[in-house]
């Protein structure tokens, strides 16, 4: 099990920290995609530091294929869409959420636990907090040559503090600060290069238009929402490295319906689209009209060893990121997942849920199913998610189940609880 781990933190820190590009990888114009010497396209994903952050957290989401940027929010919209917590109606709940990893590999000491919570100030506005916080466990590090060179405990982090407010009765604002910390294995060496923790400061922007309709004869309502989130400073994991990492910073961009069909039973469907606002990995090589293997003069015009993707500063890589696939606006498209859930209710009490989540094979290939069941009792709420692959490639959470248990505090204010 060691040896497991200590190979997974090994490529964790090759490929958030110093994966240039695959020597020997080809773009090839033809084909639109990255080849290997066989001609045959390969993955060529987008690589970011700390791609915990980008982890769904809580079992509701976690069961409606990682949908949420619209749903009725509780105290986990946070993460998806902070501005979506100034419609919340209740005062005040937190929530907690254990997520095991890789337990299909009988890894025991690898999760990932967040809490959140949030208070609403009146009417117009609301605050929240949250804290993720991912242990890798106990790691025993290897070298290049396997042998063993101390040991470790690889742990990330993330507070989080946000406000949210209503703008009109139907439109709202959120905005939220954070602080991240990535420490995967300070002290060590690799390359010649000894390894620190990576810290940094970032920010989430987001918009939620919620209305209600009359989709049905007992009424319903339609949500949109967008949520810029994770736009921060760059990182990097060495003491003397020429270069920093992009955060993943992303764009969320969701619709929710709900239809009521009686006093009892209703309905949420729910559609998200979410892409990566960093660079597209570059080729440092390219397939000429003839055929030939040849180098990309556009891969590194300093001459710095690095390609000019990854020297590109922050706000450069995010407005870049629509643009500056070498397969241009198909590739893009490629750049972007998609995820769908629905939810049923039934007496606010009782919920089931699905959803599939879609990655395209070049740009990460994440594909499954989610199914979930929620439980409200009094002034508990309890959830629980369960993802199925539908693919051959594994999945961190293949066939595990996470759990998120949530409080309302309408009991000490006296205010209703649904």
């Amino acid at each position: 099990m060691r040896r497991i781990k200590s190979i997974s933190v090994t490529v964790m820190l090759l490929s958030s920290c110093f994966l240039t590009q695959v020597n020997g990888q080809f773009f090839s114009p033809f084909k639109g995609c990255v080849v290997d010497a066989n001609g045959d396209c390969v993955p060529n994903a987008t690589l970011t530091a700390m791609p915990f952050l980008r982890i769904i957290p809580d079992a509701r989401g976690g069961g409606m294929g990682d949908a949420g940027i619209a749903v009725t929010p509780d105290a986990n919209s946070m993460h998806y869409n902070s501005s979506n917590m100034a419609f919340i109606e209740d005062d005040a709940s937190i929530s907690a959420t254990y997520t095991p990893w890789l337990r299909e590999l009988n890894l025991n000491d690898i999760y990932l636990a967040y809490i959140s919570g949030y208070k609403k100030i009146d009417d117009l506005q609301t605050v929240g907090f949250a804290l993720r916080y991912f242990s890798l466990g106990d790691i025993n590090f290897t070298d290049e040559q396997g042998i063993e060179i101390g040991a470790g405990k690889p742990r990330e982090l993330e507070f989080a503090a946000t406000y949210a407010r209503k703008l009109t009765d139907n439109f709202s604002v959120g905005l939220t600060g954070k602080y991240v910390y990535s420490n995967l294995a300070t002290g060590q060496e690799i390359g010649g290069q000894e390894i620190t923790s990576a810290n940094a400061f970032a920010a989430d922007l987001s918009f939620t238009y919620r209305k209600e309709n009359n989709i049905t004869a007992a009424g319903g309502e339609f949500a949109f929402g967008v949520a810029l989130t994770n736009i921060g400073s760059k990182v990097t994991y060495t003491r003397e490295s020429e270069i920093r990492d992009f955060l993943p910073s992303n764009l969320g961009i969701g619709a929710a319906m709900t239809m009521n069909f009686d006093e009892f039973n209703k309905l949420t469907l729910a559609l998200d689209f979410n892409k990566l606002l960093t660079p597209s990995p570059i080729a440092p090589g390219i397939i000429d009209e003839d055929g030939n293997f040849i180098e990309n003069e556009e891969w590194d015009k300093d001459d710095s060893g690095f390609g000019d993707y990854r020297e590109k500063s922050l706000f450069s890589g995010i407005f870049g990121s629509f643009s500056d696939a070498q397969g241009g606006f198909s590739e893009e498209l490629k750049e972007v997942s998609v995820s769908f859930g629905a939810e049923y209710w039934y007496d606010n009490q009782f919920a089931v849920r699905t959803g599939y989540y879609y990655e395209n094979p070049l740009k990460g290939d994440r594909q499954f199913l989610t199914v979930g069941l929620g439980l409200k009792y009094n002034v508990f709420g309890f959830d629980l998610s369960y993802l199925v692959p539908t693919n051959n490639r594994r999945n961190p959470l293949d066939n595990t189940l996470r759990f998120t248990v949530m409080f309302d505090f309408a009991a000490f204010t006296g205010a209703g609880v649904n």
